[in-house]
């Protein structure tokens, strides 16, 4: 073992400590240990790995600590139910139906005896005796959705047991060793599961932002400053006290709109409604702690500014290299829609988004472990297989809030609108297309004509776009 003397270094960093000496650049090397993944016991220089009185008998383990952690799912809870046979799930949905005029009192209004067909109620309908019949027809409209795709991946890991022995003490700690491997394919699992709850949640809302229909808080916010008051930039609503009231009003007023009845807030003309036990509630983690810190701290009466019963997440799509809040409240992709079709778009300064439990849905899970066993070499490998249906139903309610100086306008259309070259690809166009290849709004110019060289609409069709004023 490698001892090293430090009296004379504590002596020093005791010094600074009580300020009876200037702090110094200090080196540490000598006092800490970082560890190495592999002892070597044959040079001069590592001769520390001997006893240090014989100076010829090698140190041994004398413990040993295996990294077991458990690691517990971040992503918010979509699960549902599952089914072990067949494989489409269908969703059926029926129509409103539309009221009529009472019959009961429109008896005096019937000709006595033959019931002409010129006779008419309130509404100018001619009234016939067979409008009477209880036994005319009157249809629901139904349709049905069906969901029959499925996402697979499996983890491969292989023990062999034999090999393994000489470099443990006892059997308990080679299966100590195994159970920590297996330990850390569950972790892999919970990360592949969280990944696909984020990407199933994220399309959902990244329909919302491509079309346009995700709702940006900061010019709402701006519309009721007094007159002759500064409007605030998106840099800053994020610590401002003022905003933060504001966007967790109206996000509180949009959750008593979700539990109303309406086609407002999803797609299609589906009418529908969410009622506070199914609605779902996630929020970015900055700015719940934003609020907590500018906001809560001061409010004498913070219960009236608080928005109960969400979940966190710290980013939307993921933290990125720098990790800054632009990289962990931004949405960017090509999303998909009803009938497979796509929308392409992006936006940052997302805050939270607020959906229908059947909106975003995570069901069968099939979680499996097969094994084989070679004899000729005395190994086993585990295959370790996960089956799901990761579900988005865009015809239940979904809102997205945002914080950004520039508003998504929508998405241009599957084909060129008719005044494209007179009113969209001009000299200072107030449009802006979300360009894939650079992953930015571009300003549209007159070089993107129709009758330009290398013209193809698919550049633009179902690509969310921004109008300046």
């Amino acid at each position: 073992m490698l001892v090293n003397q430090i009296a004379t270094i504590l002596n020093d960093l005791n010094a600074a400590m009580v300020g009876a000496d200037t702090t110094f650049a200090e080196d540490l090397s000598n006092i800490v240990d970082a560890g190495k993944t592999v002892l070597d016991f044959t040079s001069d220089a590592n001769g520390a790995n001997f006893d240090n009185y014989i100076k010829g008998i090698i140190d041994r383990v004398g413990k040993v600590i295996f990294v077991d952690r458990v690691y517990v799912s971040q992503a918010p809870n979509l699960l549902k139910n599952s089914w072990e046979y067949g494989s489409i799930m269908m969703k059926v949905r029926t129509e409103l139906m539309d009221a009529t005029s009472n019959s009961t009192w429109q008896l005096g209004d019937i000709a006595n005896g033959t019931g002409l067909s010129n006779d008419q109620d309130g509404e100018g309908n001619p009234i016939i005796p067979s409008r009477l019949d209880p036994f005319v027809l009157s249809k629901p409209t139904a349709n049905a959705k069906f969901y029959n795709k499925r996402v697979t991946y499996e983890v491969r890991l292989t023990i062999a047991r034999e090999q393994l022995k000489e470099a443990f003490r006892s059997e308990s700690e080679m299966n100590r060793f195994i159970s920590m491997i297996e330990n850390r394919i569950r972790t892999k699992r919970t990360l592949c599961t969280d990944a696909l709850i984020m990407a199933t949640m994220r399309n959902l809302m990244g329909n919302k932002v491509a079309t346009g229909k995700a709702i940006n808080l900061l010019p709402l916010y701006n519309a009721t400053l007094a007159a002759g008051v500064t409007p605030i930039a998106a840099a800053d609503a994020w610590t401002t006290p003022e905003f933060i009231r504001f966007a967790n009003k109206t996000i509180s007023l949009y959750k008593k709109y979700l539990a109303e009845a309406s086609t407002l807030y999803n797609e299609g003309n589906y009418v529908t409604y969410t009622p506070a036990d199914r609605l779902k509630a996630v929020f970015l983690a900055e700015y719940v702690k934003d609020a907590e810190v500018y906001l809560y701290s001061d409010a004498f009466h913070n219960e009236y500014d608080k928005i109960e019963g969400y979940s966190e997440v710290t980013y939307w799509q993921g933290s990125s290299t720098g990790g800054t809040l632009a990289e962990r409240s931004t949405i960017n992709g090509t999303f998909i829609n009803n009938d497979e079709v796509t929308v392409t778009g992006a936006i940052d300064g997302v805050i939270c988004t607020l959906f229908d439990e059947e909106a975003a849905v995570v069901c069968c899970e099939n979680d499996r472990v097969t094994s084989m066993y070679n004899p000729r070499a005395e190994y086993t490998t585990y295959f370790y297989k996960w089956d799901g249906l990761y579900l988005n139903d865009l015809e239940e309610n979904c809102l997205v809030f945002y914080i950004s100086d520039t508003t998504v306008t929508g998405a241009f259309p599957a084909a060129a609108p008719s005044d494209w070259d007179t009113n969209y690809a001009i000299a200072s166009s107030p449009y802006y297309v979300w360009d894939t290849t650079t992953e930015q709004y571009r300003q549209l110019t007159a070089d993107d004509k129709t009758i330009e060289t290398g013209y193809s609409w698919t550049k633009y069709a179902n690509h969310a776009y921004i109008k300046t004023t």
